[in-house]
């Protein structure tokens, strides 16, 4: 279960959305309903095993997402795949109903499914040849390529689905080469004020600065951090 905030919505609904459905659950600390609807909604979606992704927003905090939405009463719970919506409902609901609503969104695992939960190289491959633009098989080979310096072959198959930021982090690890570049802080942030000096004059430079910037990804502090200091660099 993850808080979205309306910073975060993009990154934990939508682009989450494009890889697995992602139920958003509007409340608010004053709503009786709510606190009745929540944790039958938690247990029937960690039933699923990851098949489904369960947020919550808080509408008091968060007014941005409540009027994406339309909310006008609460608790209001709306399911997203593939960034839109395809199912909702509002008030507190029975724990079967609820269990209805979530199974209608949970895919039936395929053979694809069950070799990427294998893991290994042969059974990606495999995955790949059943479903050549299955998410999970795609970014898993990729990092196994990366991880073994077949930059050219992981981003070719990051190439076949569409970008969220799990596929940019990947992409940027292929592309700088080096996972071992993010080792180490103070090593890491020489080579970024290295990089900050260059990026006005130099493509390459800049490229290799968001690049990493991707790889650190979102949780680092550093990445806002460095975003701005770009940003001030550019403009």
């Amino acid at each position: 279960m993850t808080e979205v905030t309306d910073a975060s919505f993009e990154r934990d609904v939508l682009e989450r959305s494009a890889q697995v459905p992602v139920v958003v659950d509007l409340w608010a600390e004053w709503c009786g309903p709510c606190r009745t609807l929540g944790p039958i909604l938690e247990r029937v979606v960690a039933d699923t095993d990851g098949a489904v992704e369960l947020t919550k927003v808080n509408v008091d905090e968060n007014p941005r997402i409540a009027a994406s939405f339309r909310v006008q009463s609460i608790p209001a719970v709306y399911a997203l795949r593939d960034r839109q919506v395809v199912d909702s409902f509002i008030g507190a609901q029975p724990e079967a109903a609820v269990k209805e609503f979530v199974s209608r969104l949970a895919p039936a695992a395929t053979e694809a499914d069950r070799l990427v939960e294998l893991g290994d190289e042969s059974s990606l491959r495999q995955a790949l040849e059943l479903e050549p633009d299955h998410p999970g098989a795609v970014v898993a080979l990729a990092e196994v390529l990366v991880a073994r310096g077949e930059a050219e072959e992981a981003l070719g198959l990051l190439g076949r689905v569409p970008e969220t930021a799990e596929i940019r982090r990947v992409a940027a690890l292929a592309r700088l080469g080096d996972g071992a570049a993010l080792d180490g802080d103070a090593g890491l942030e020489v080579r970024l004020d290295d990089l900050l000096d260059r990026v006005k004059q130099d493509e390459q430079a800049r490229r290799e600065f968001l690049d990493l910037l991707e790889a650190m990804g979102p949780g680092d502090p550093r990445t806002v951090a460095y975003r701005k200091a770009l940003t001030a660099r550019l403009f």
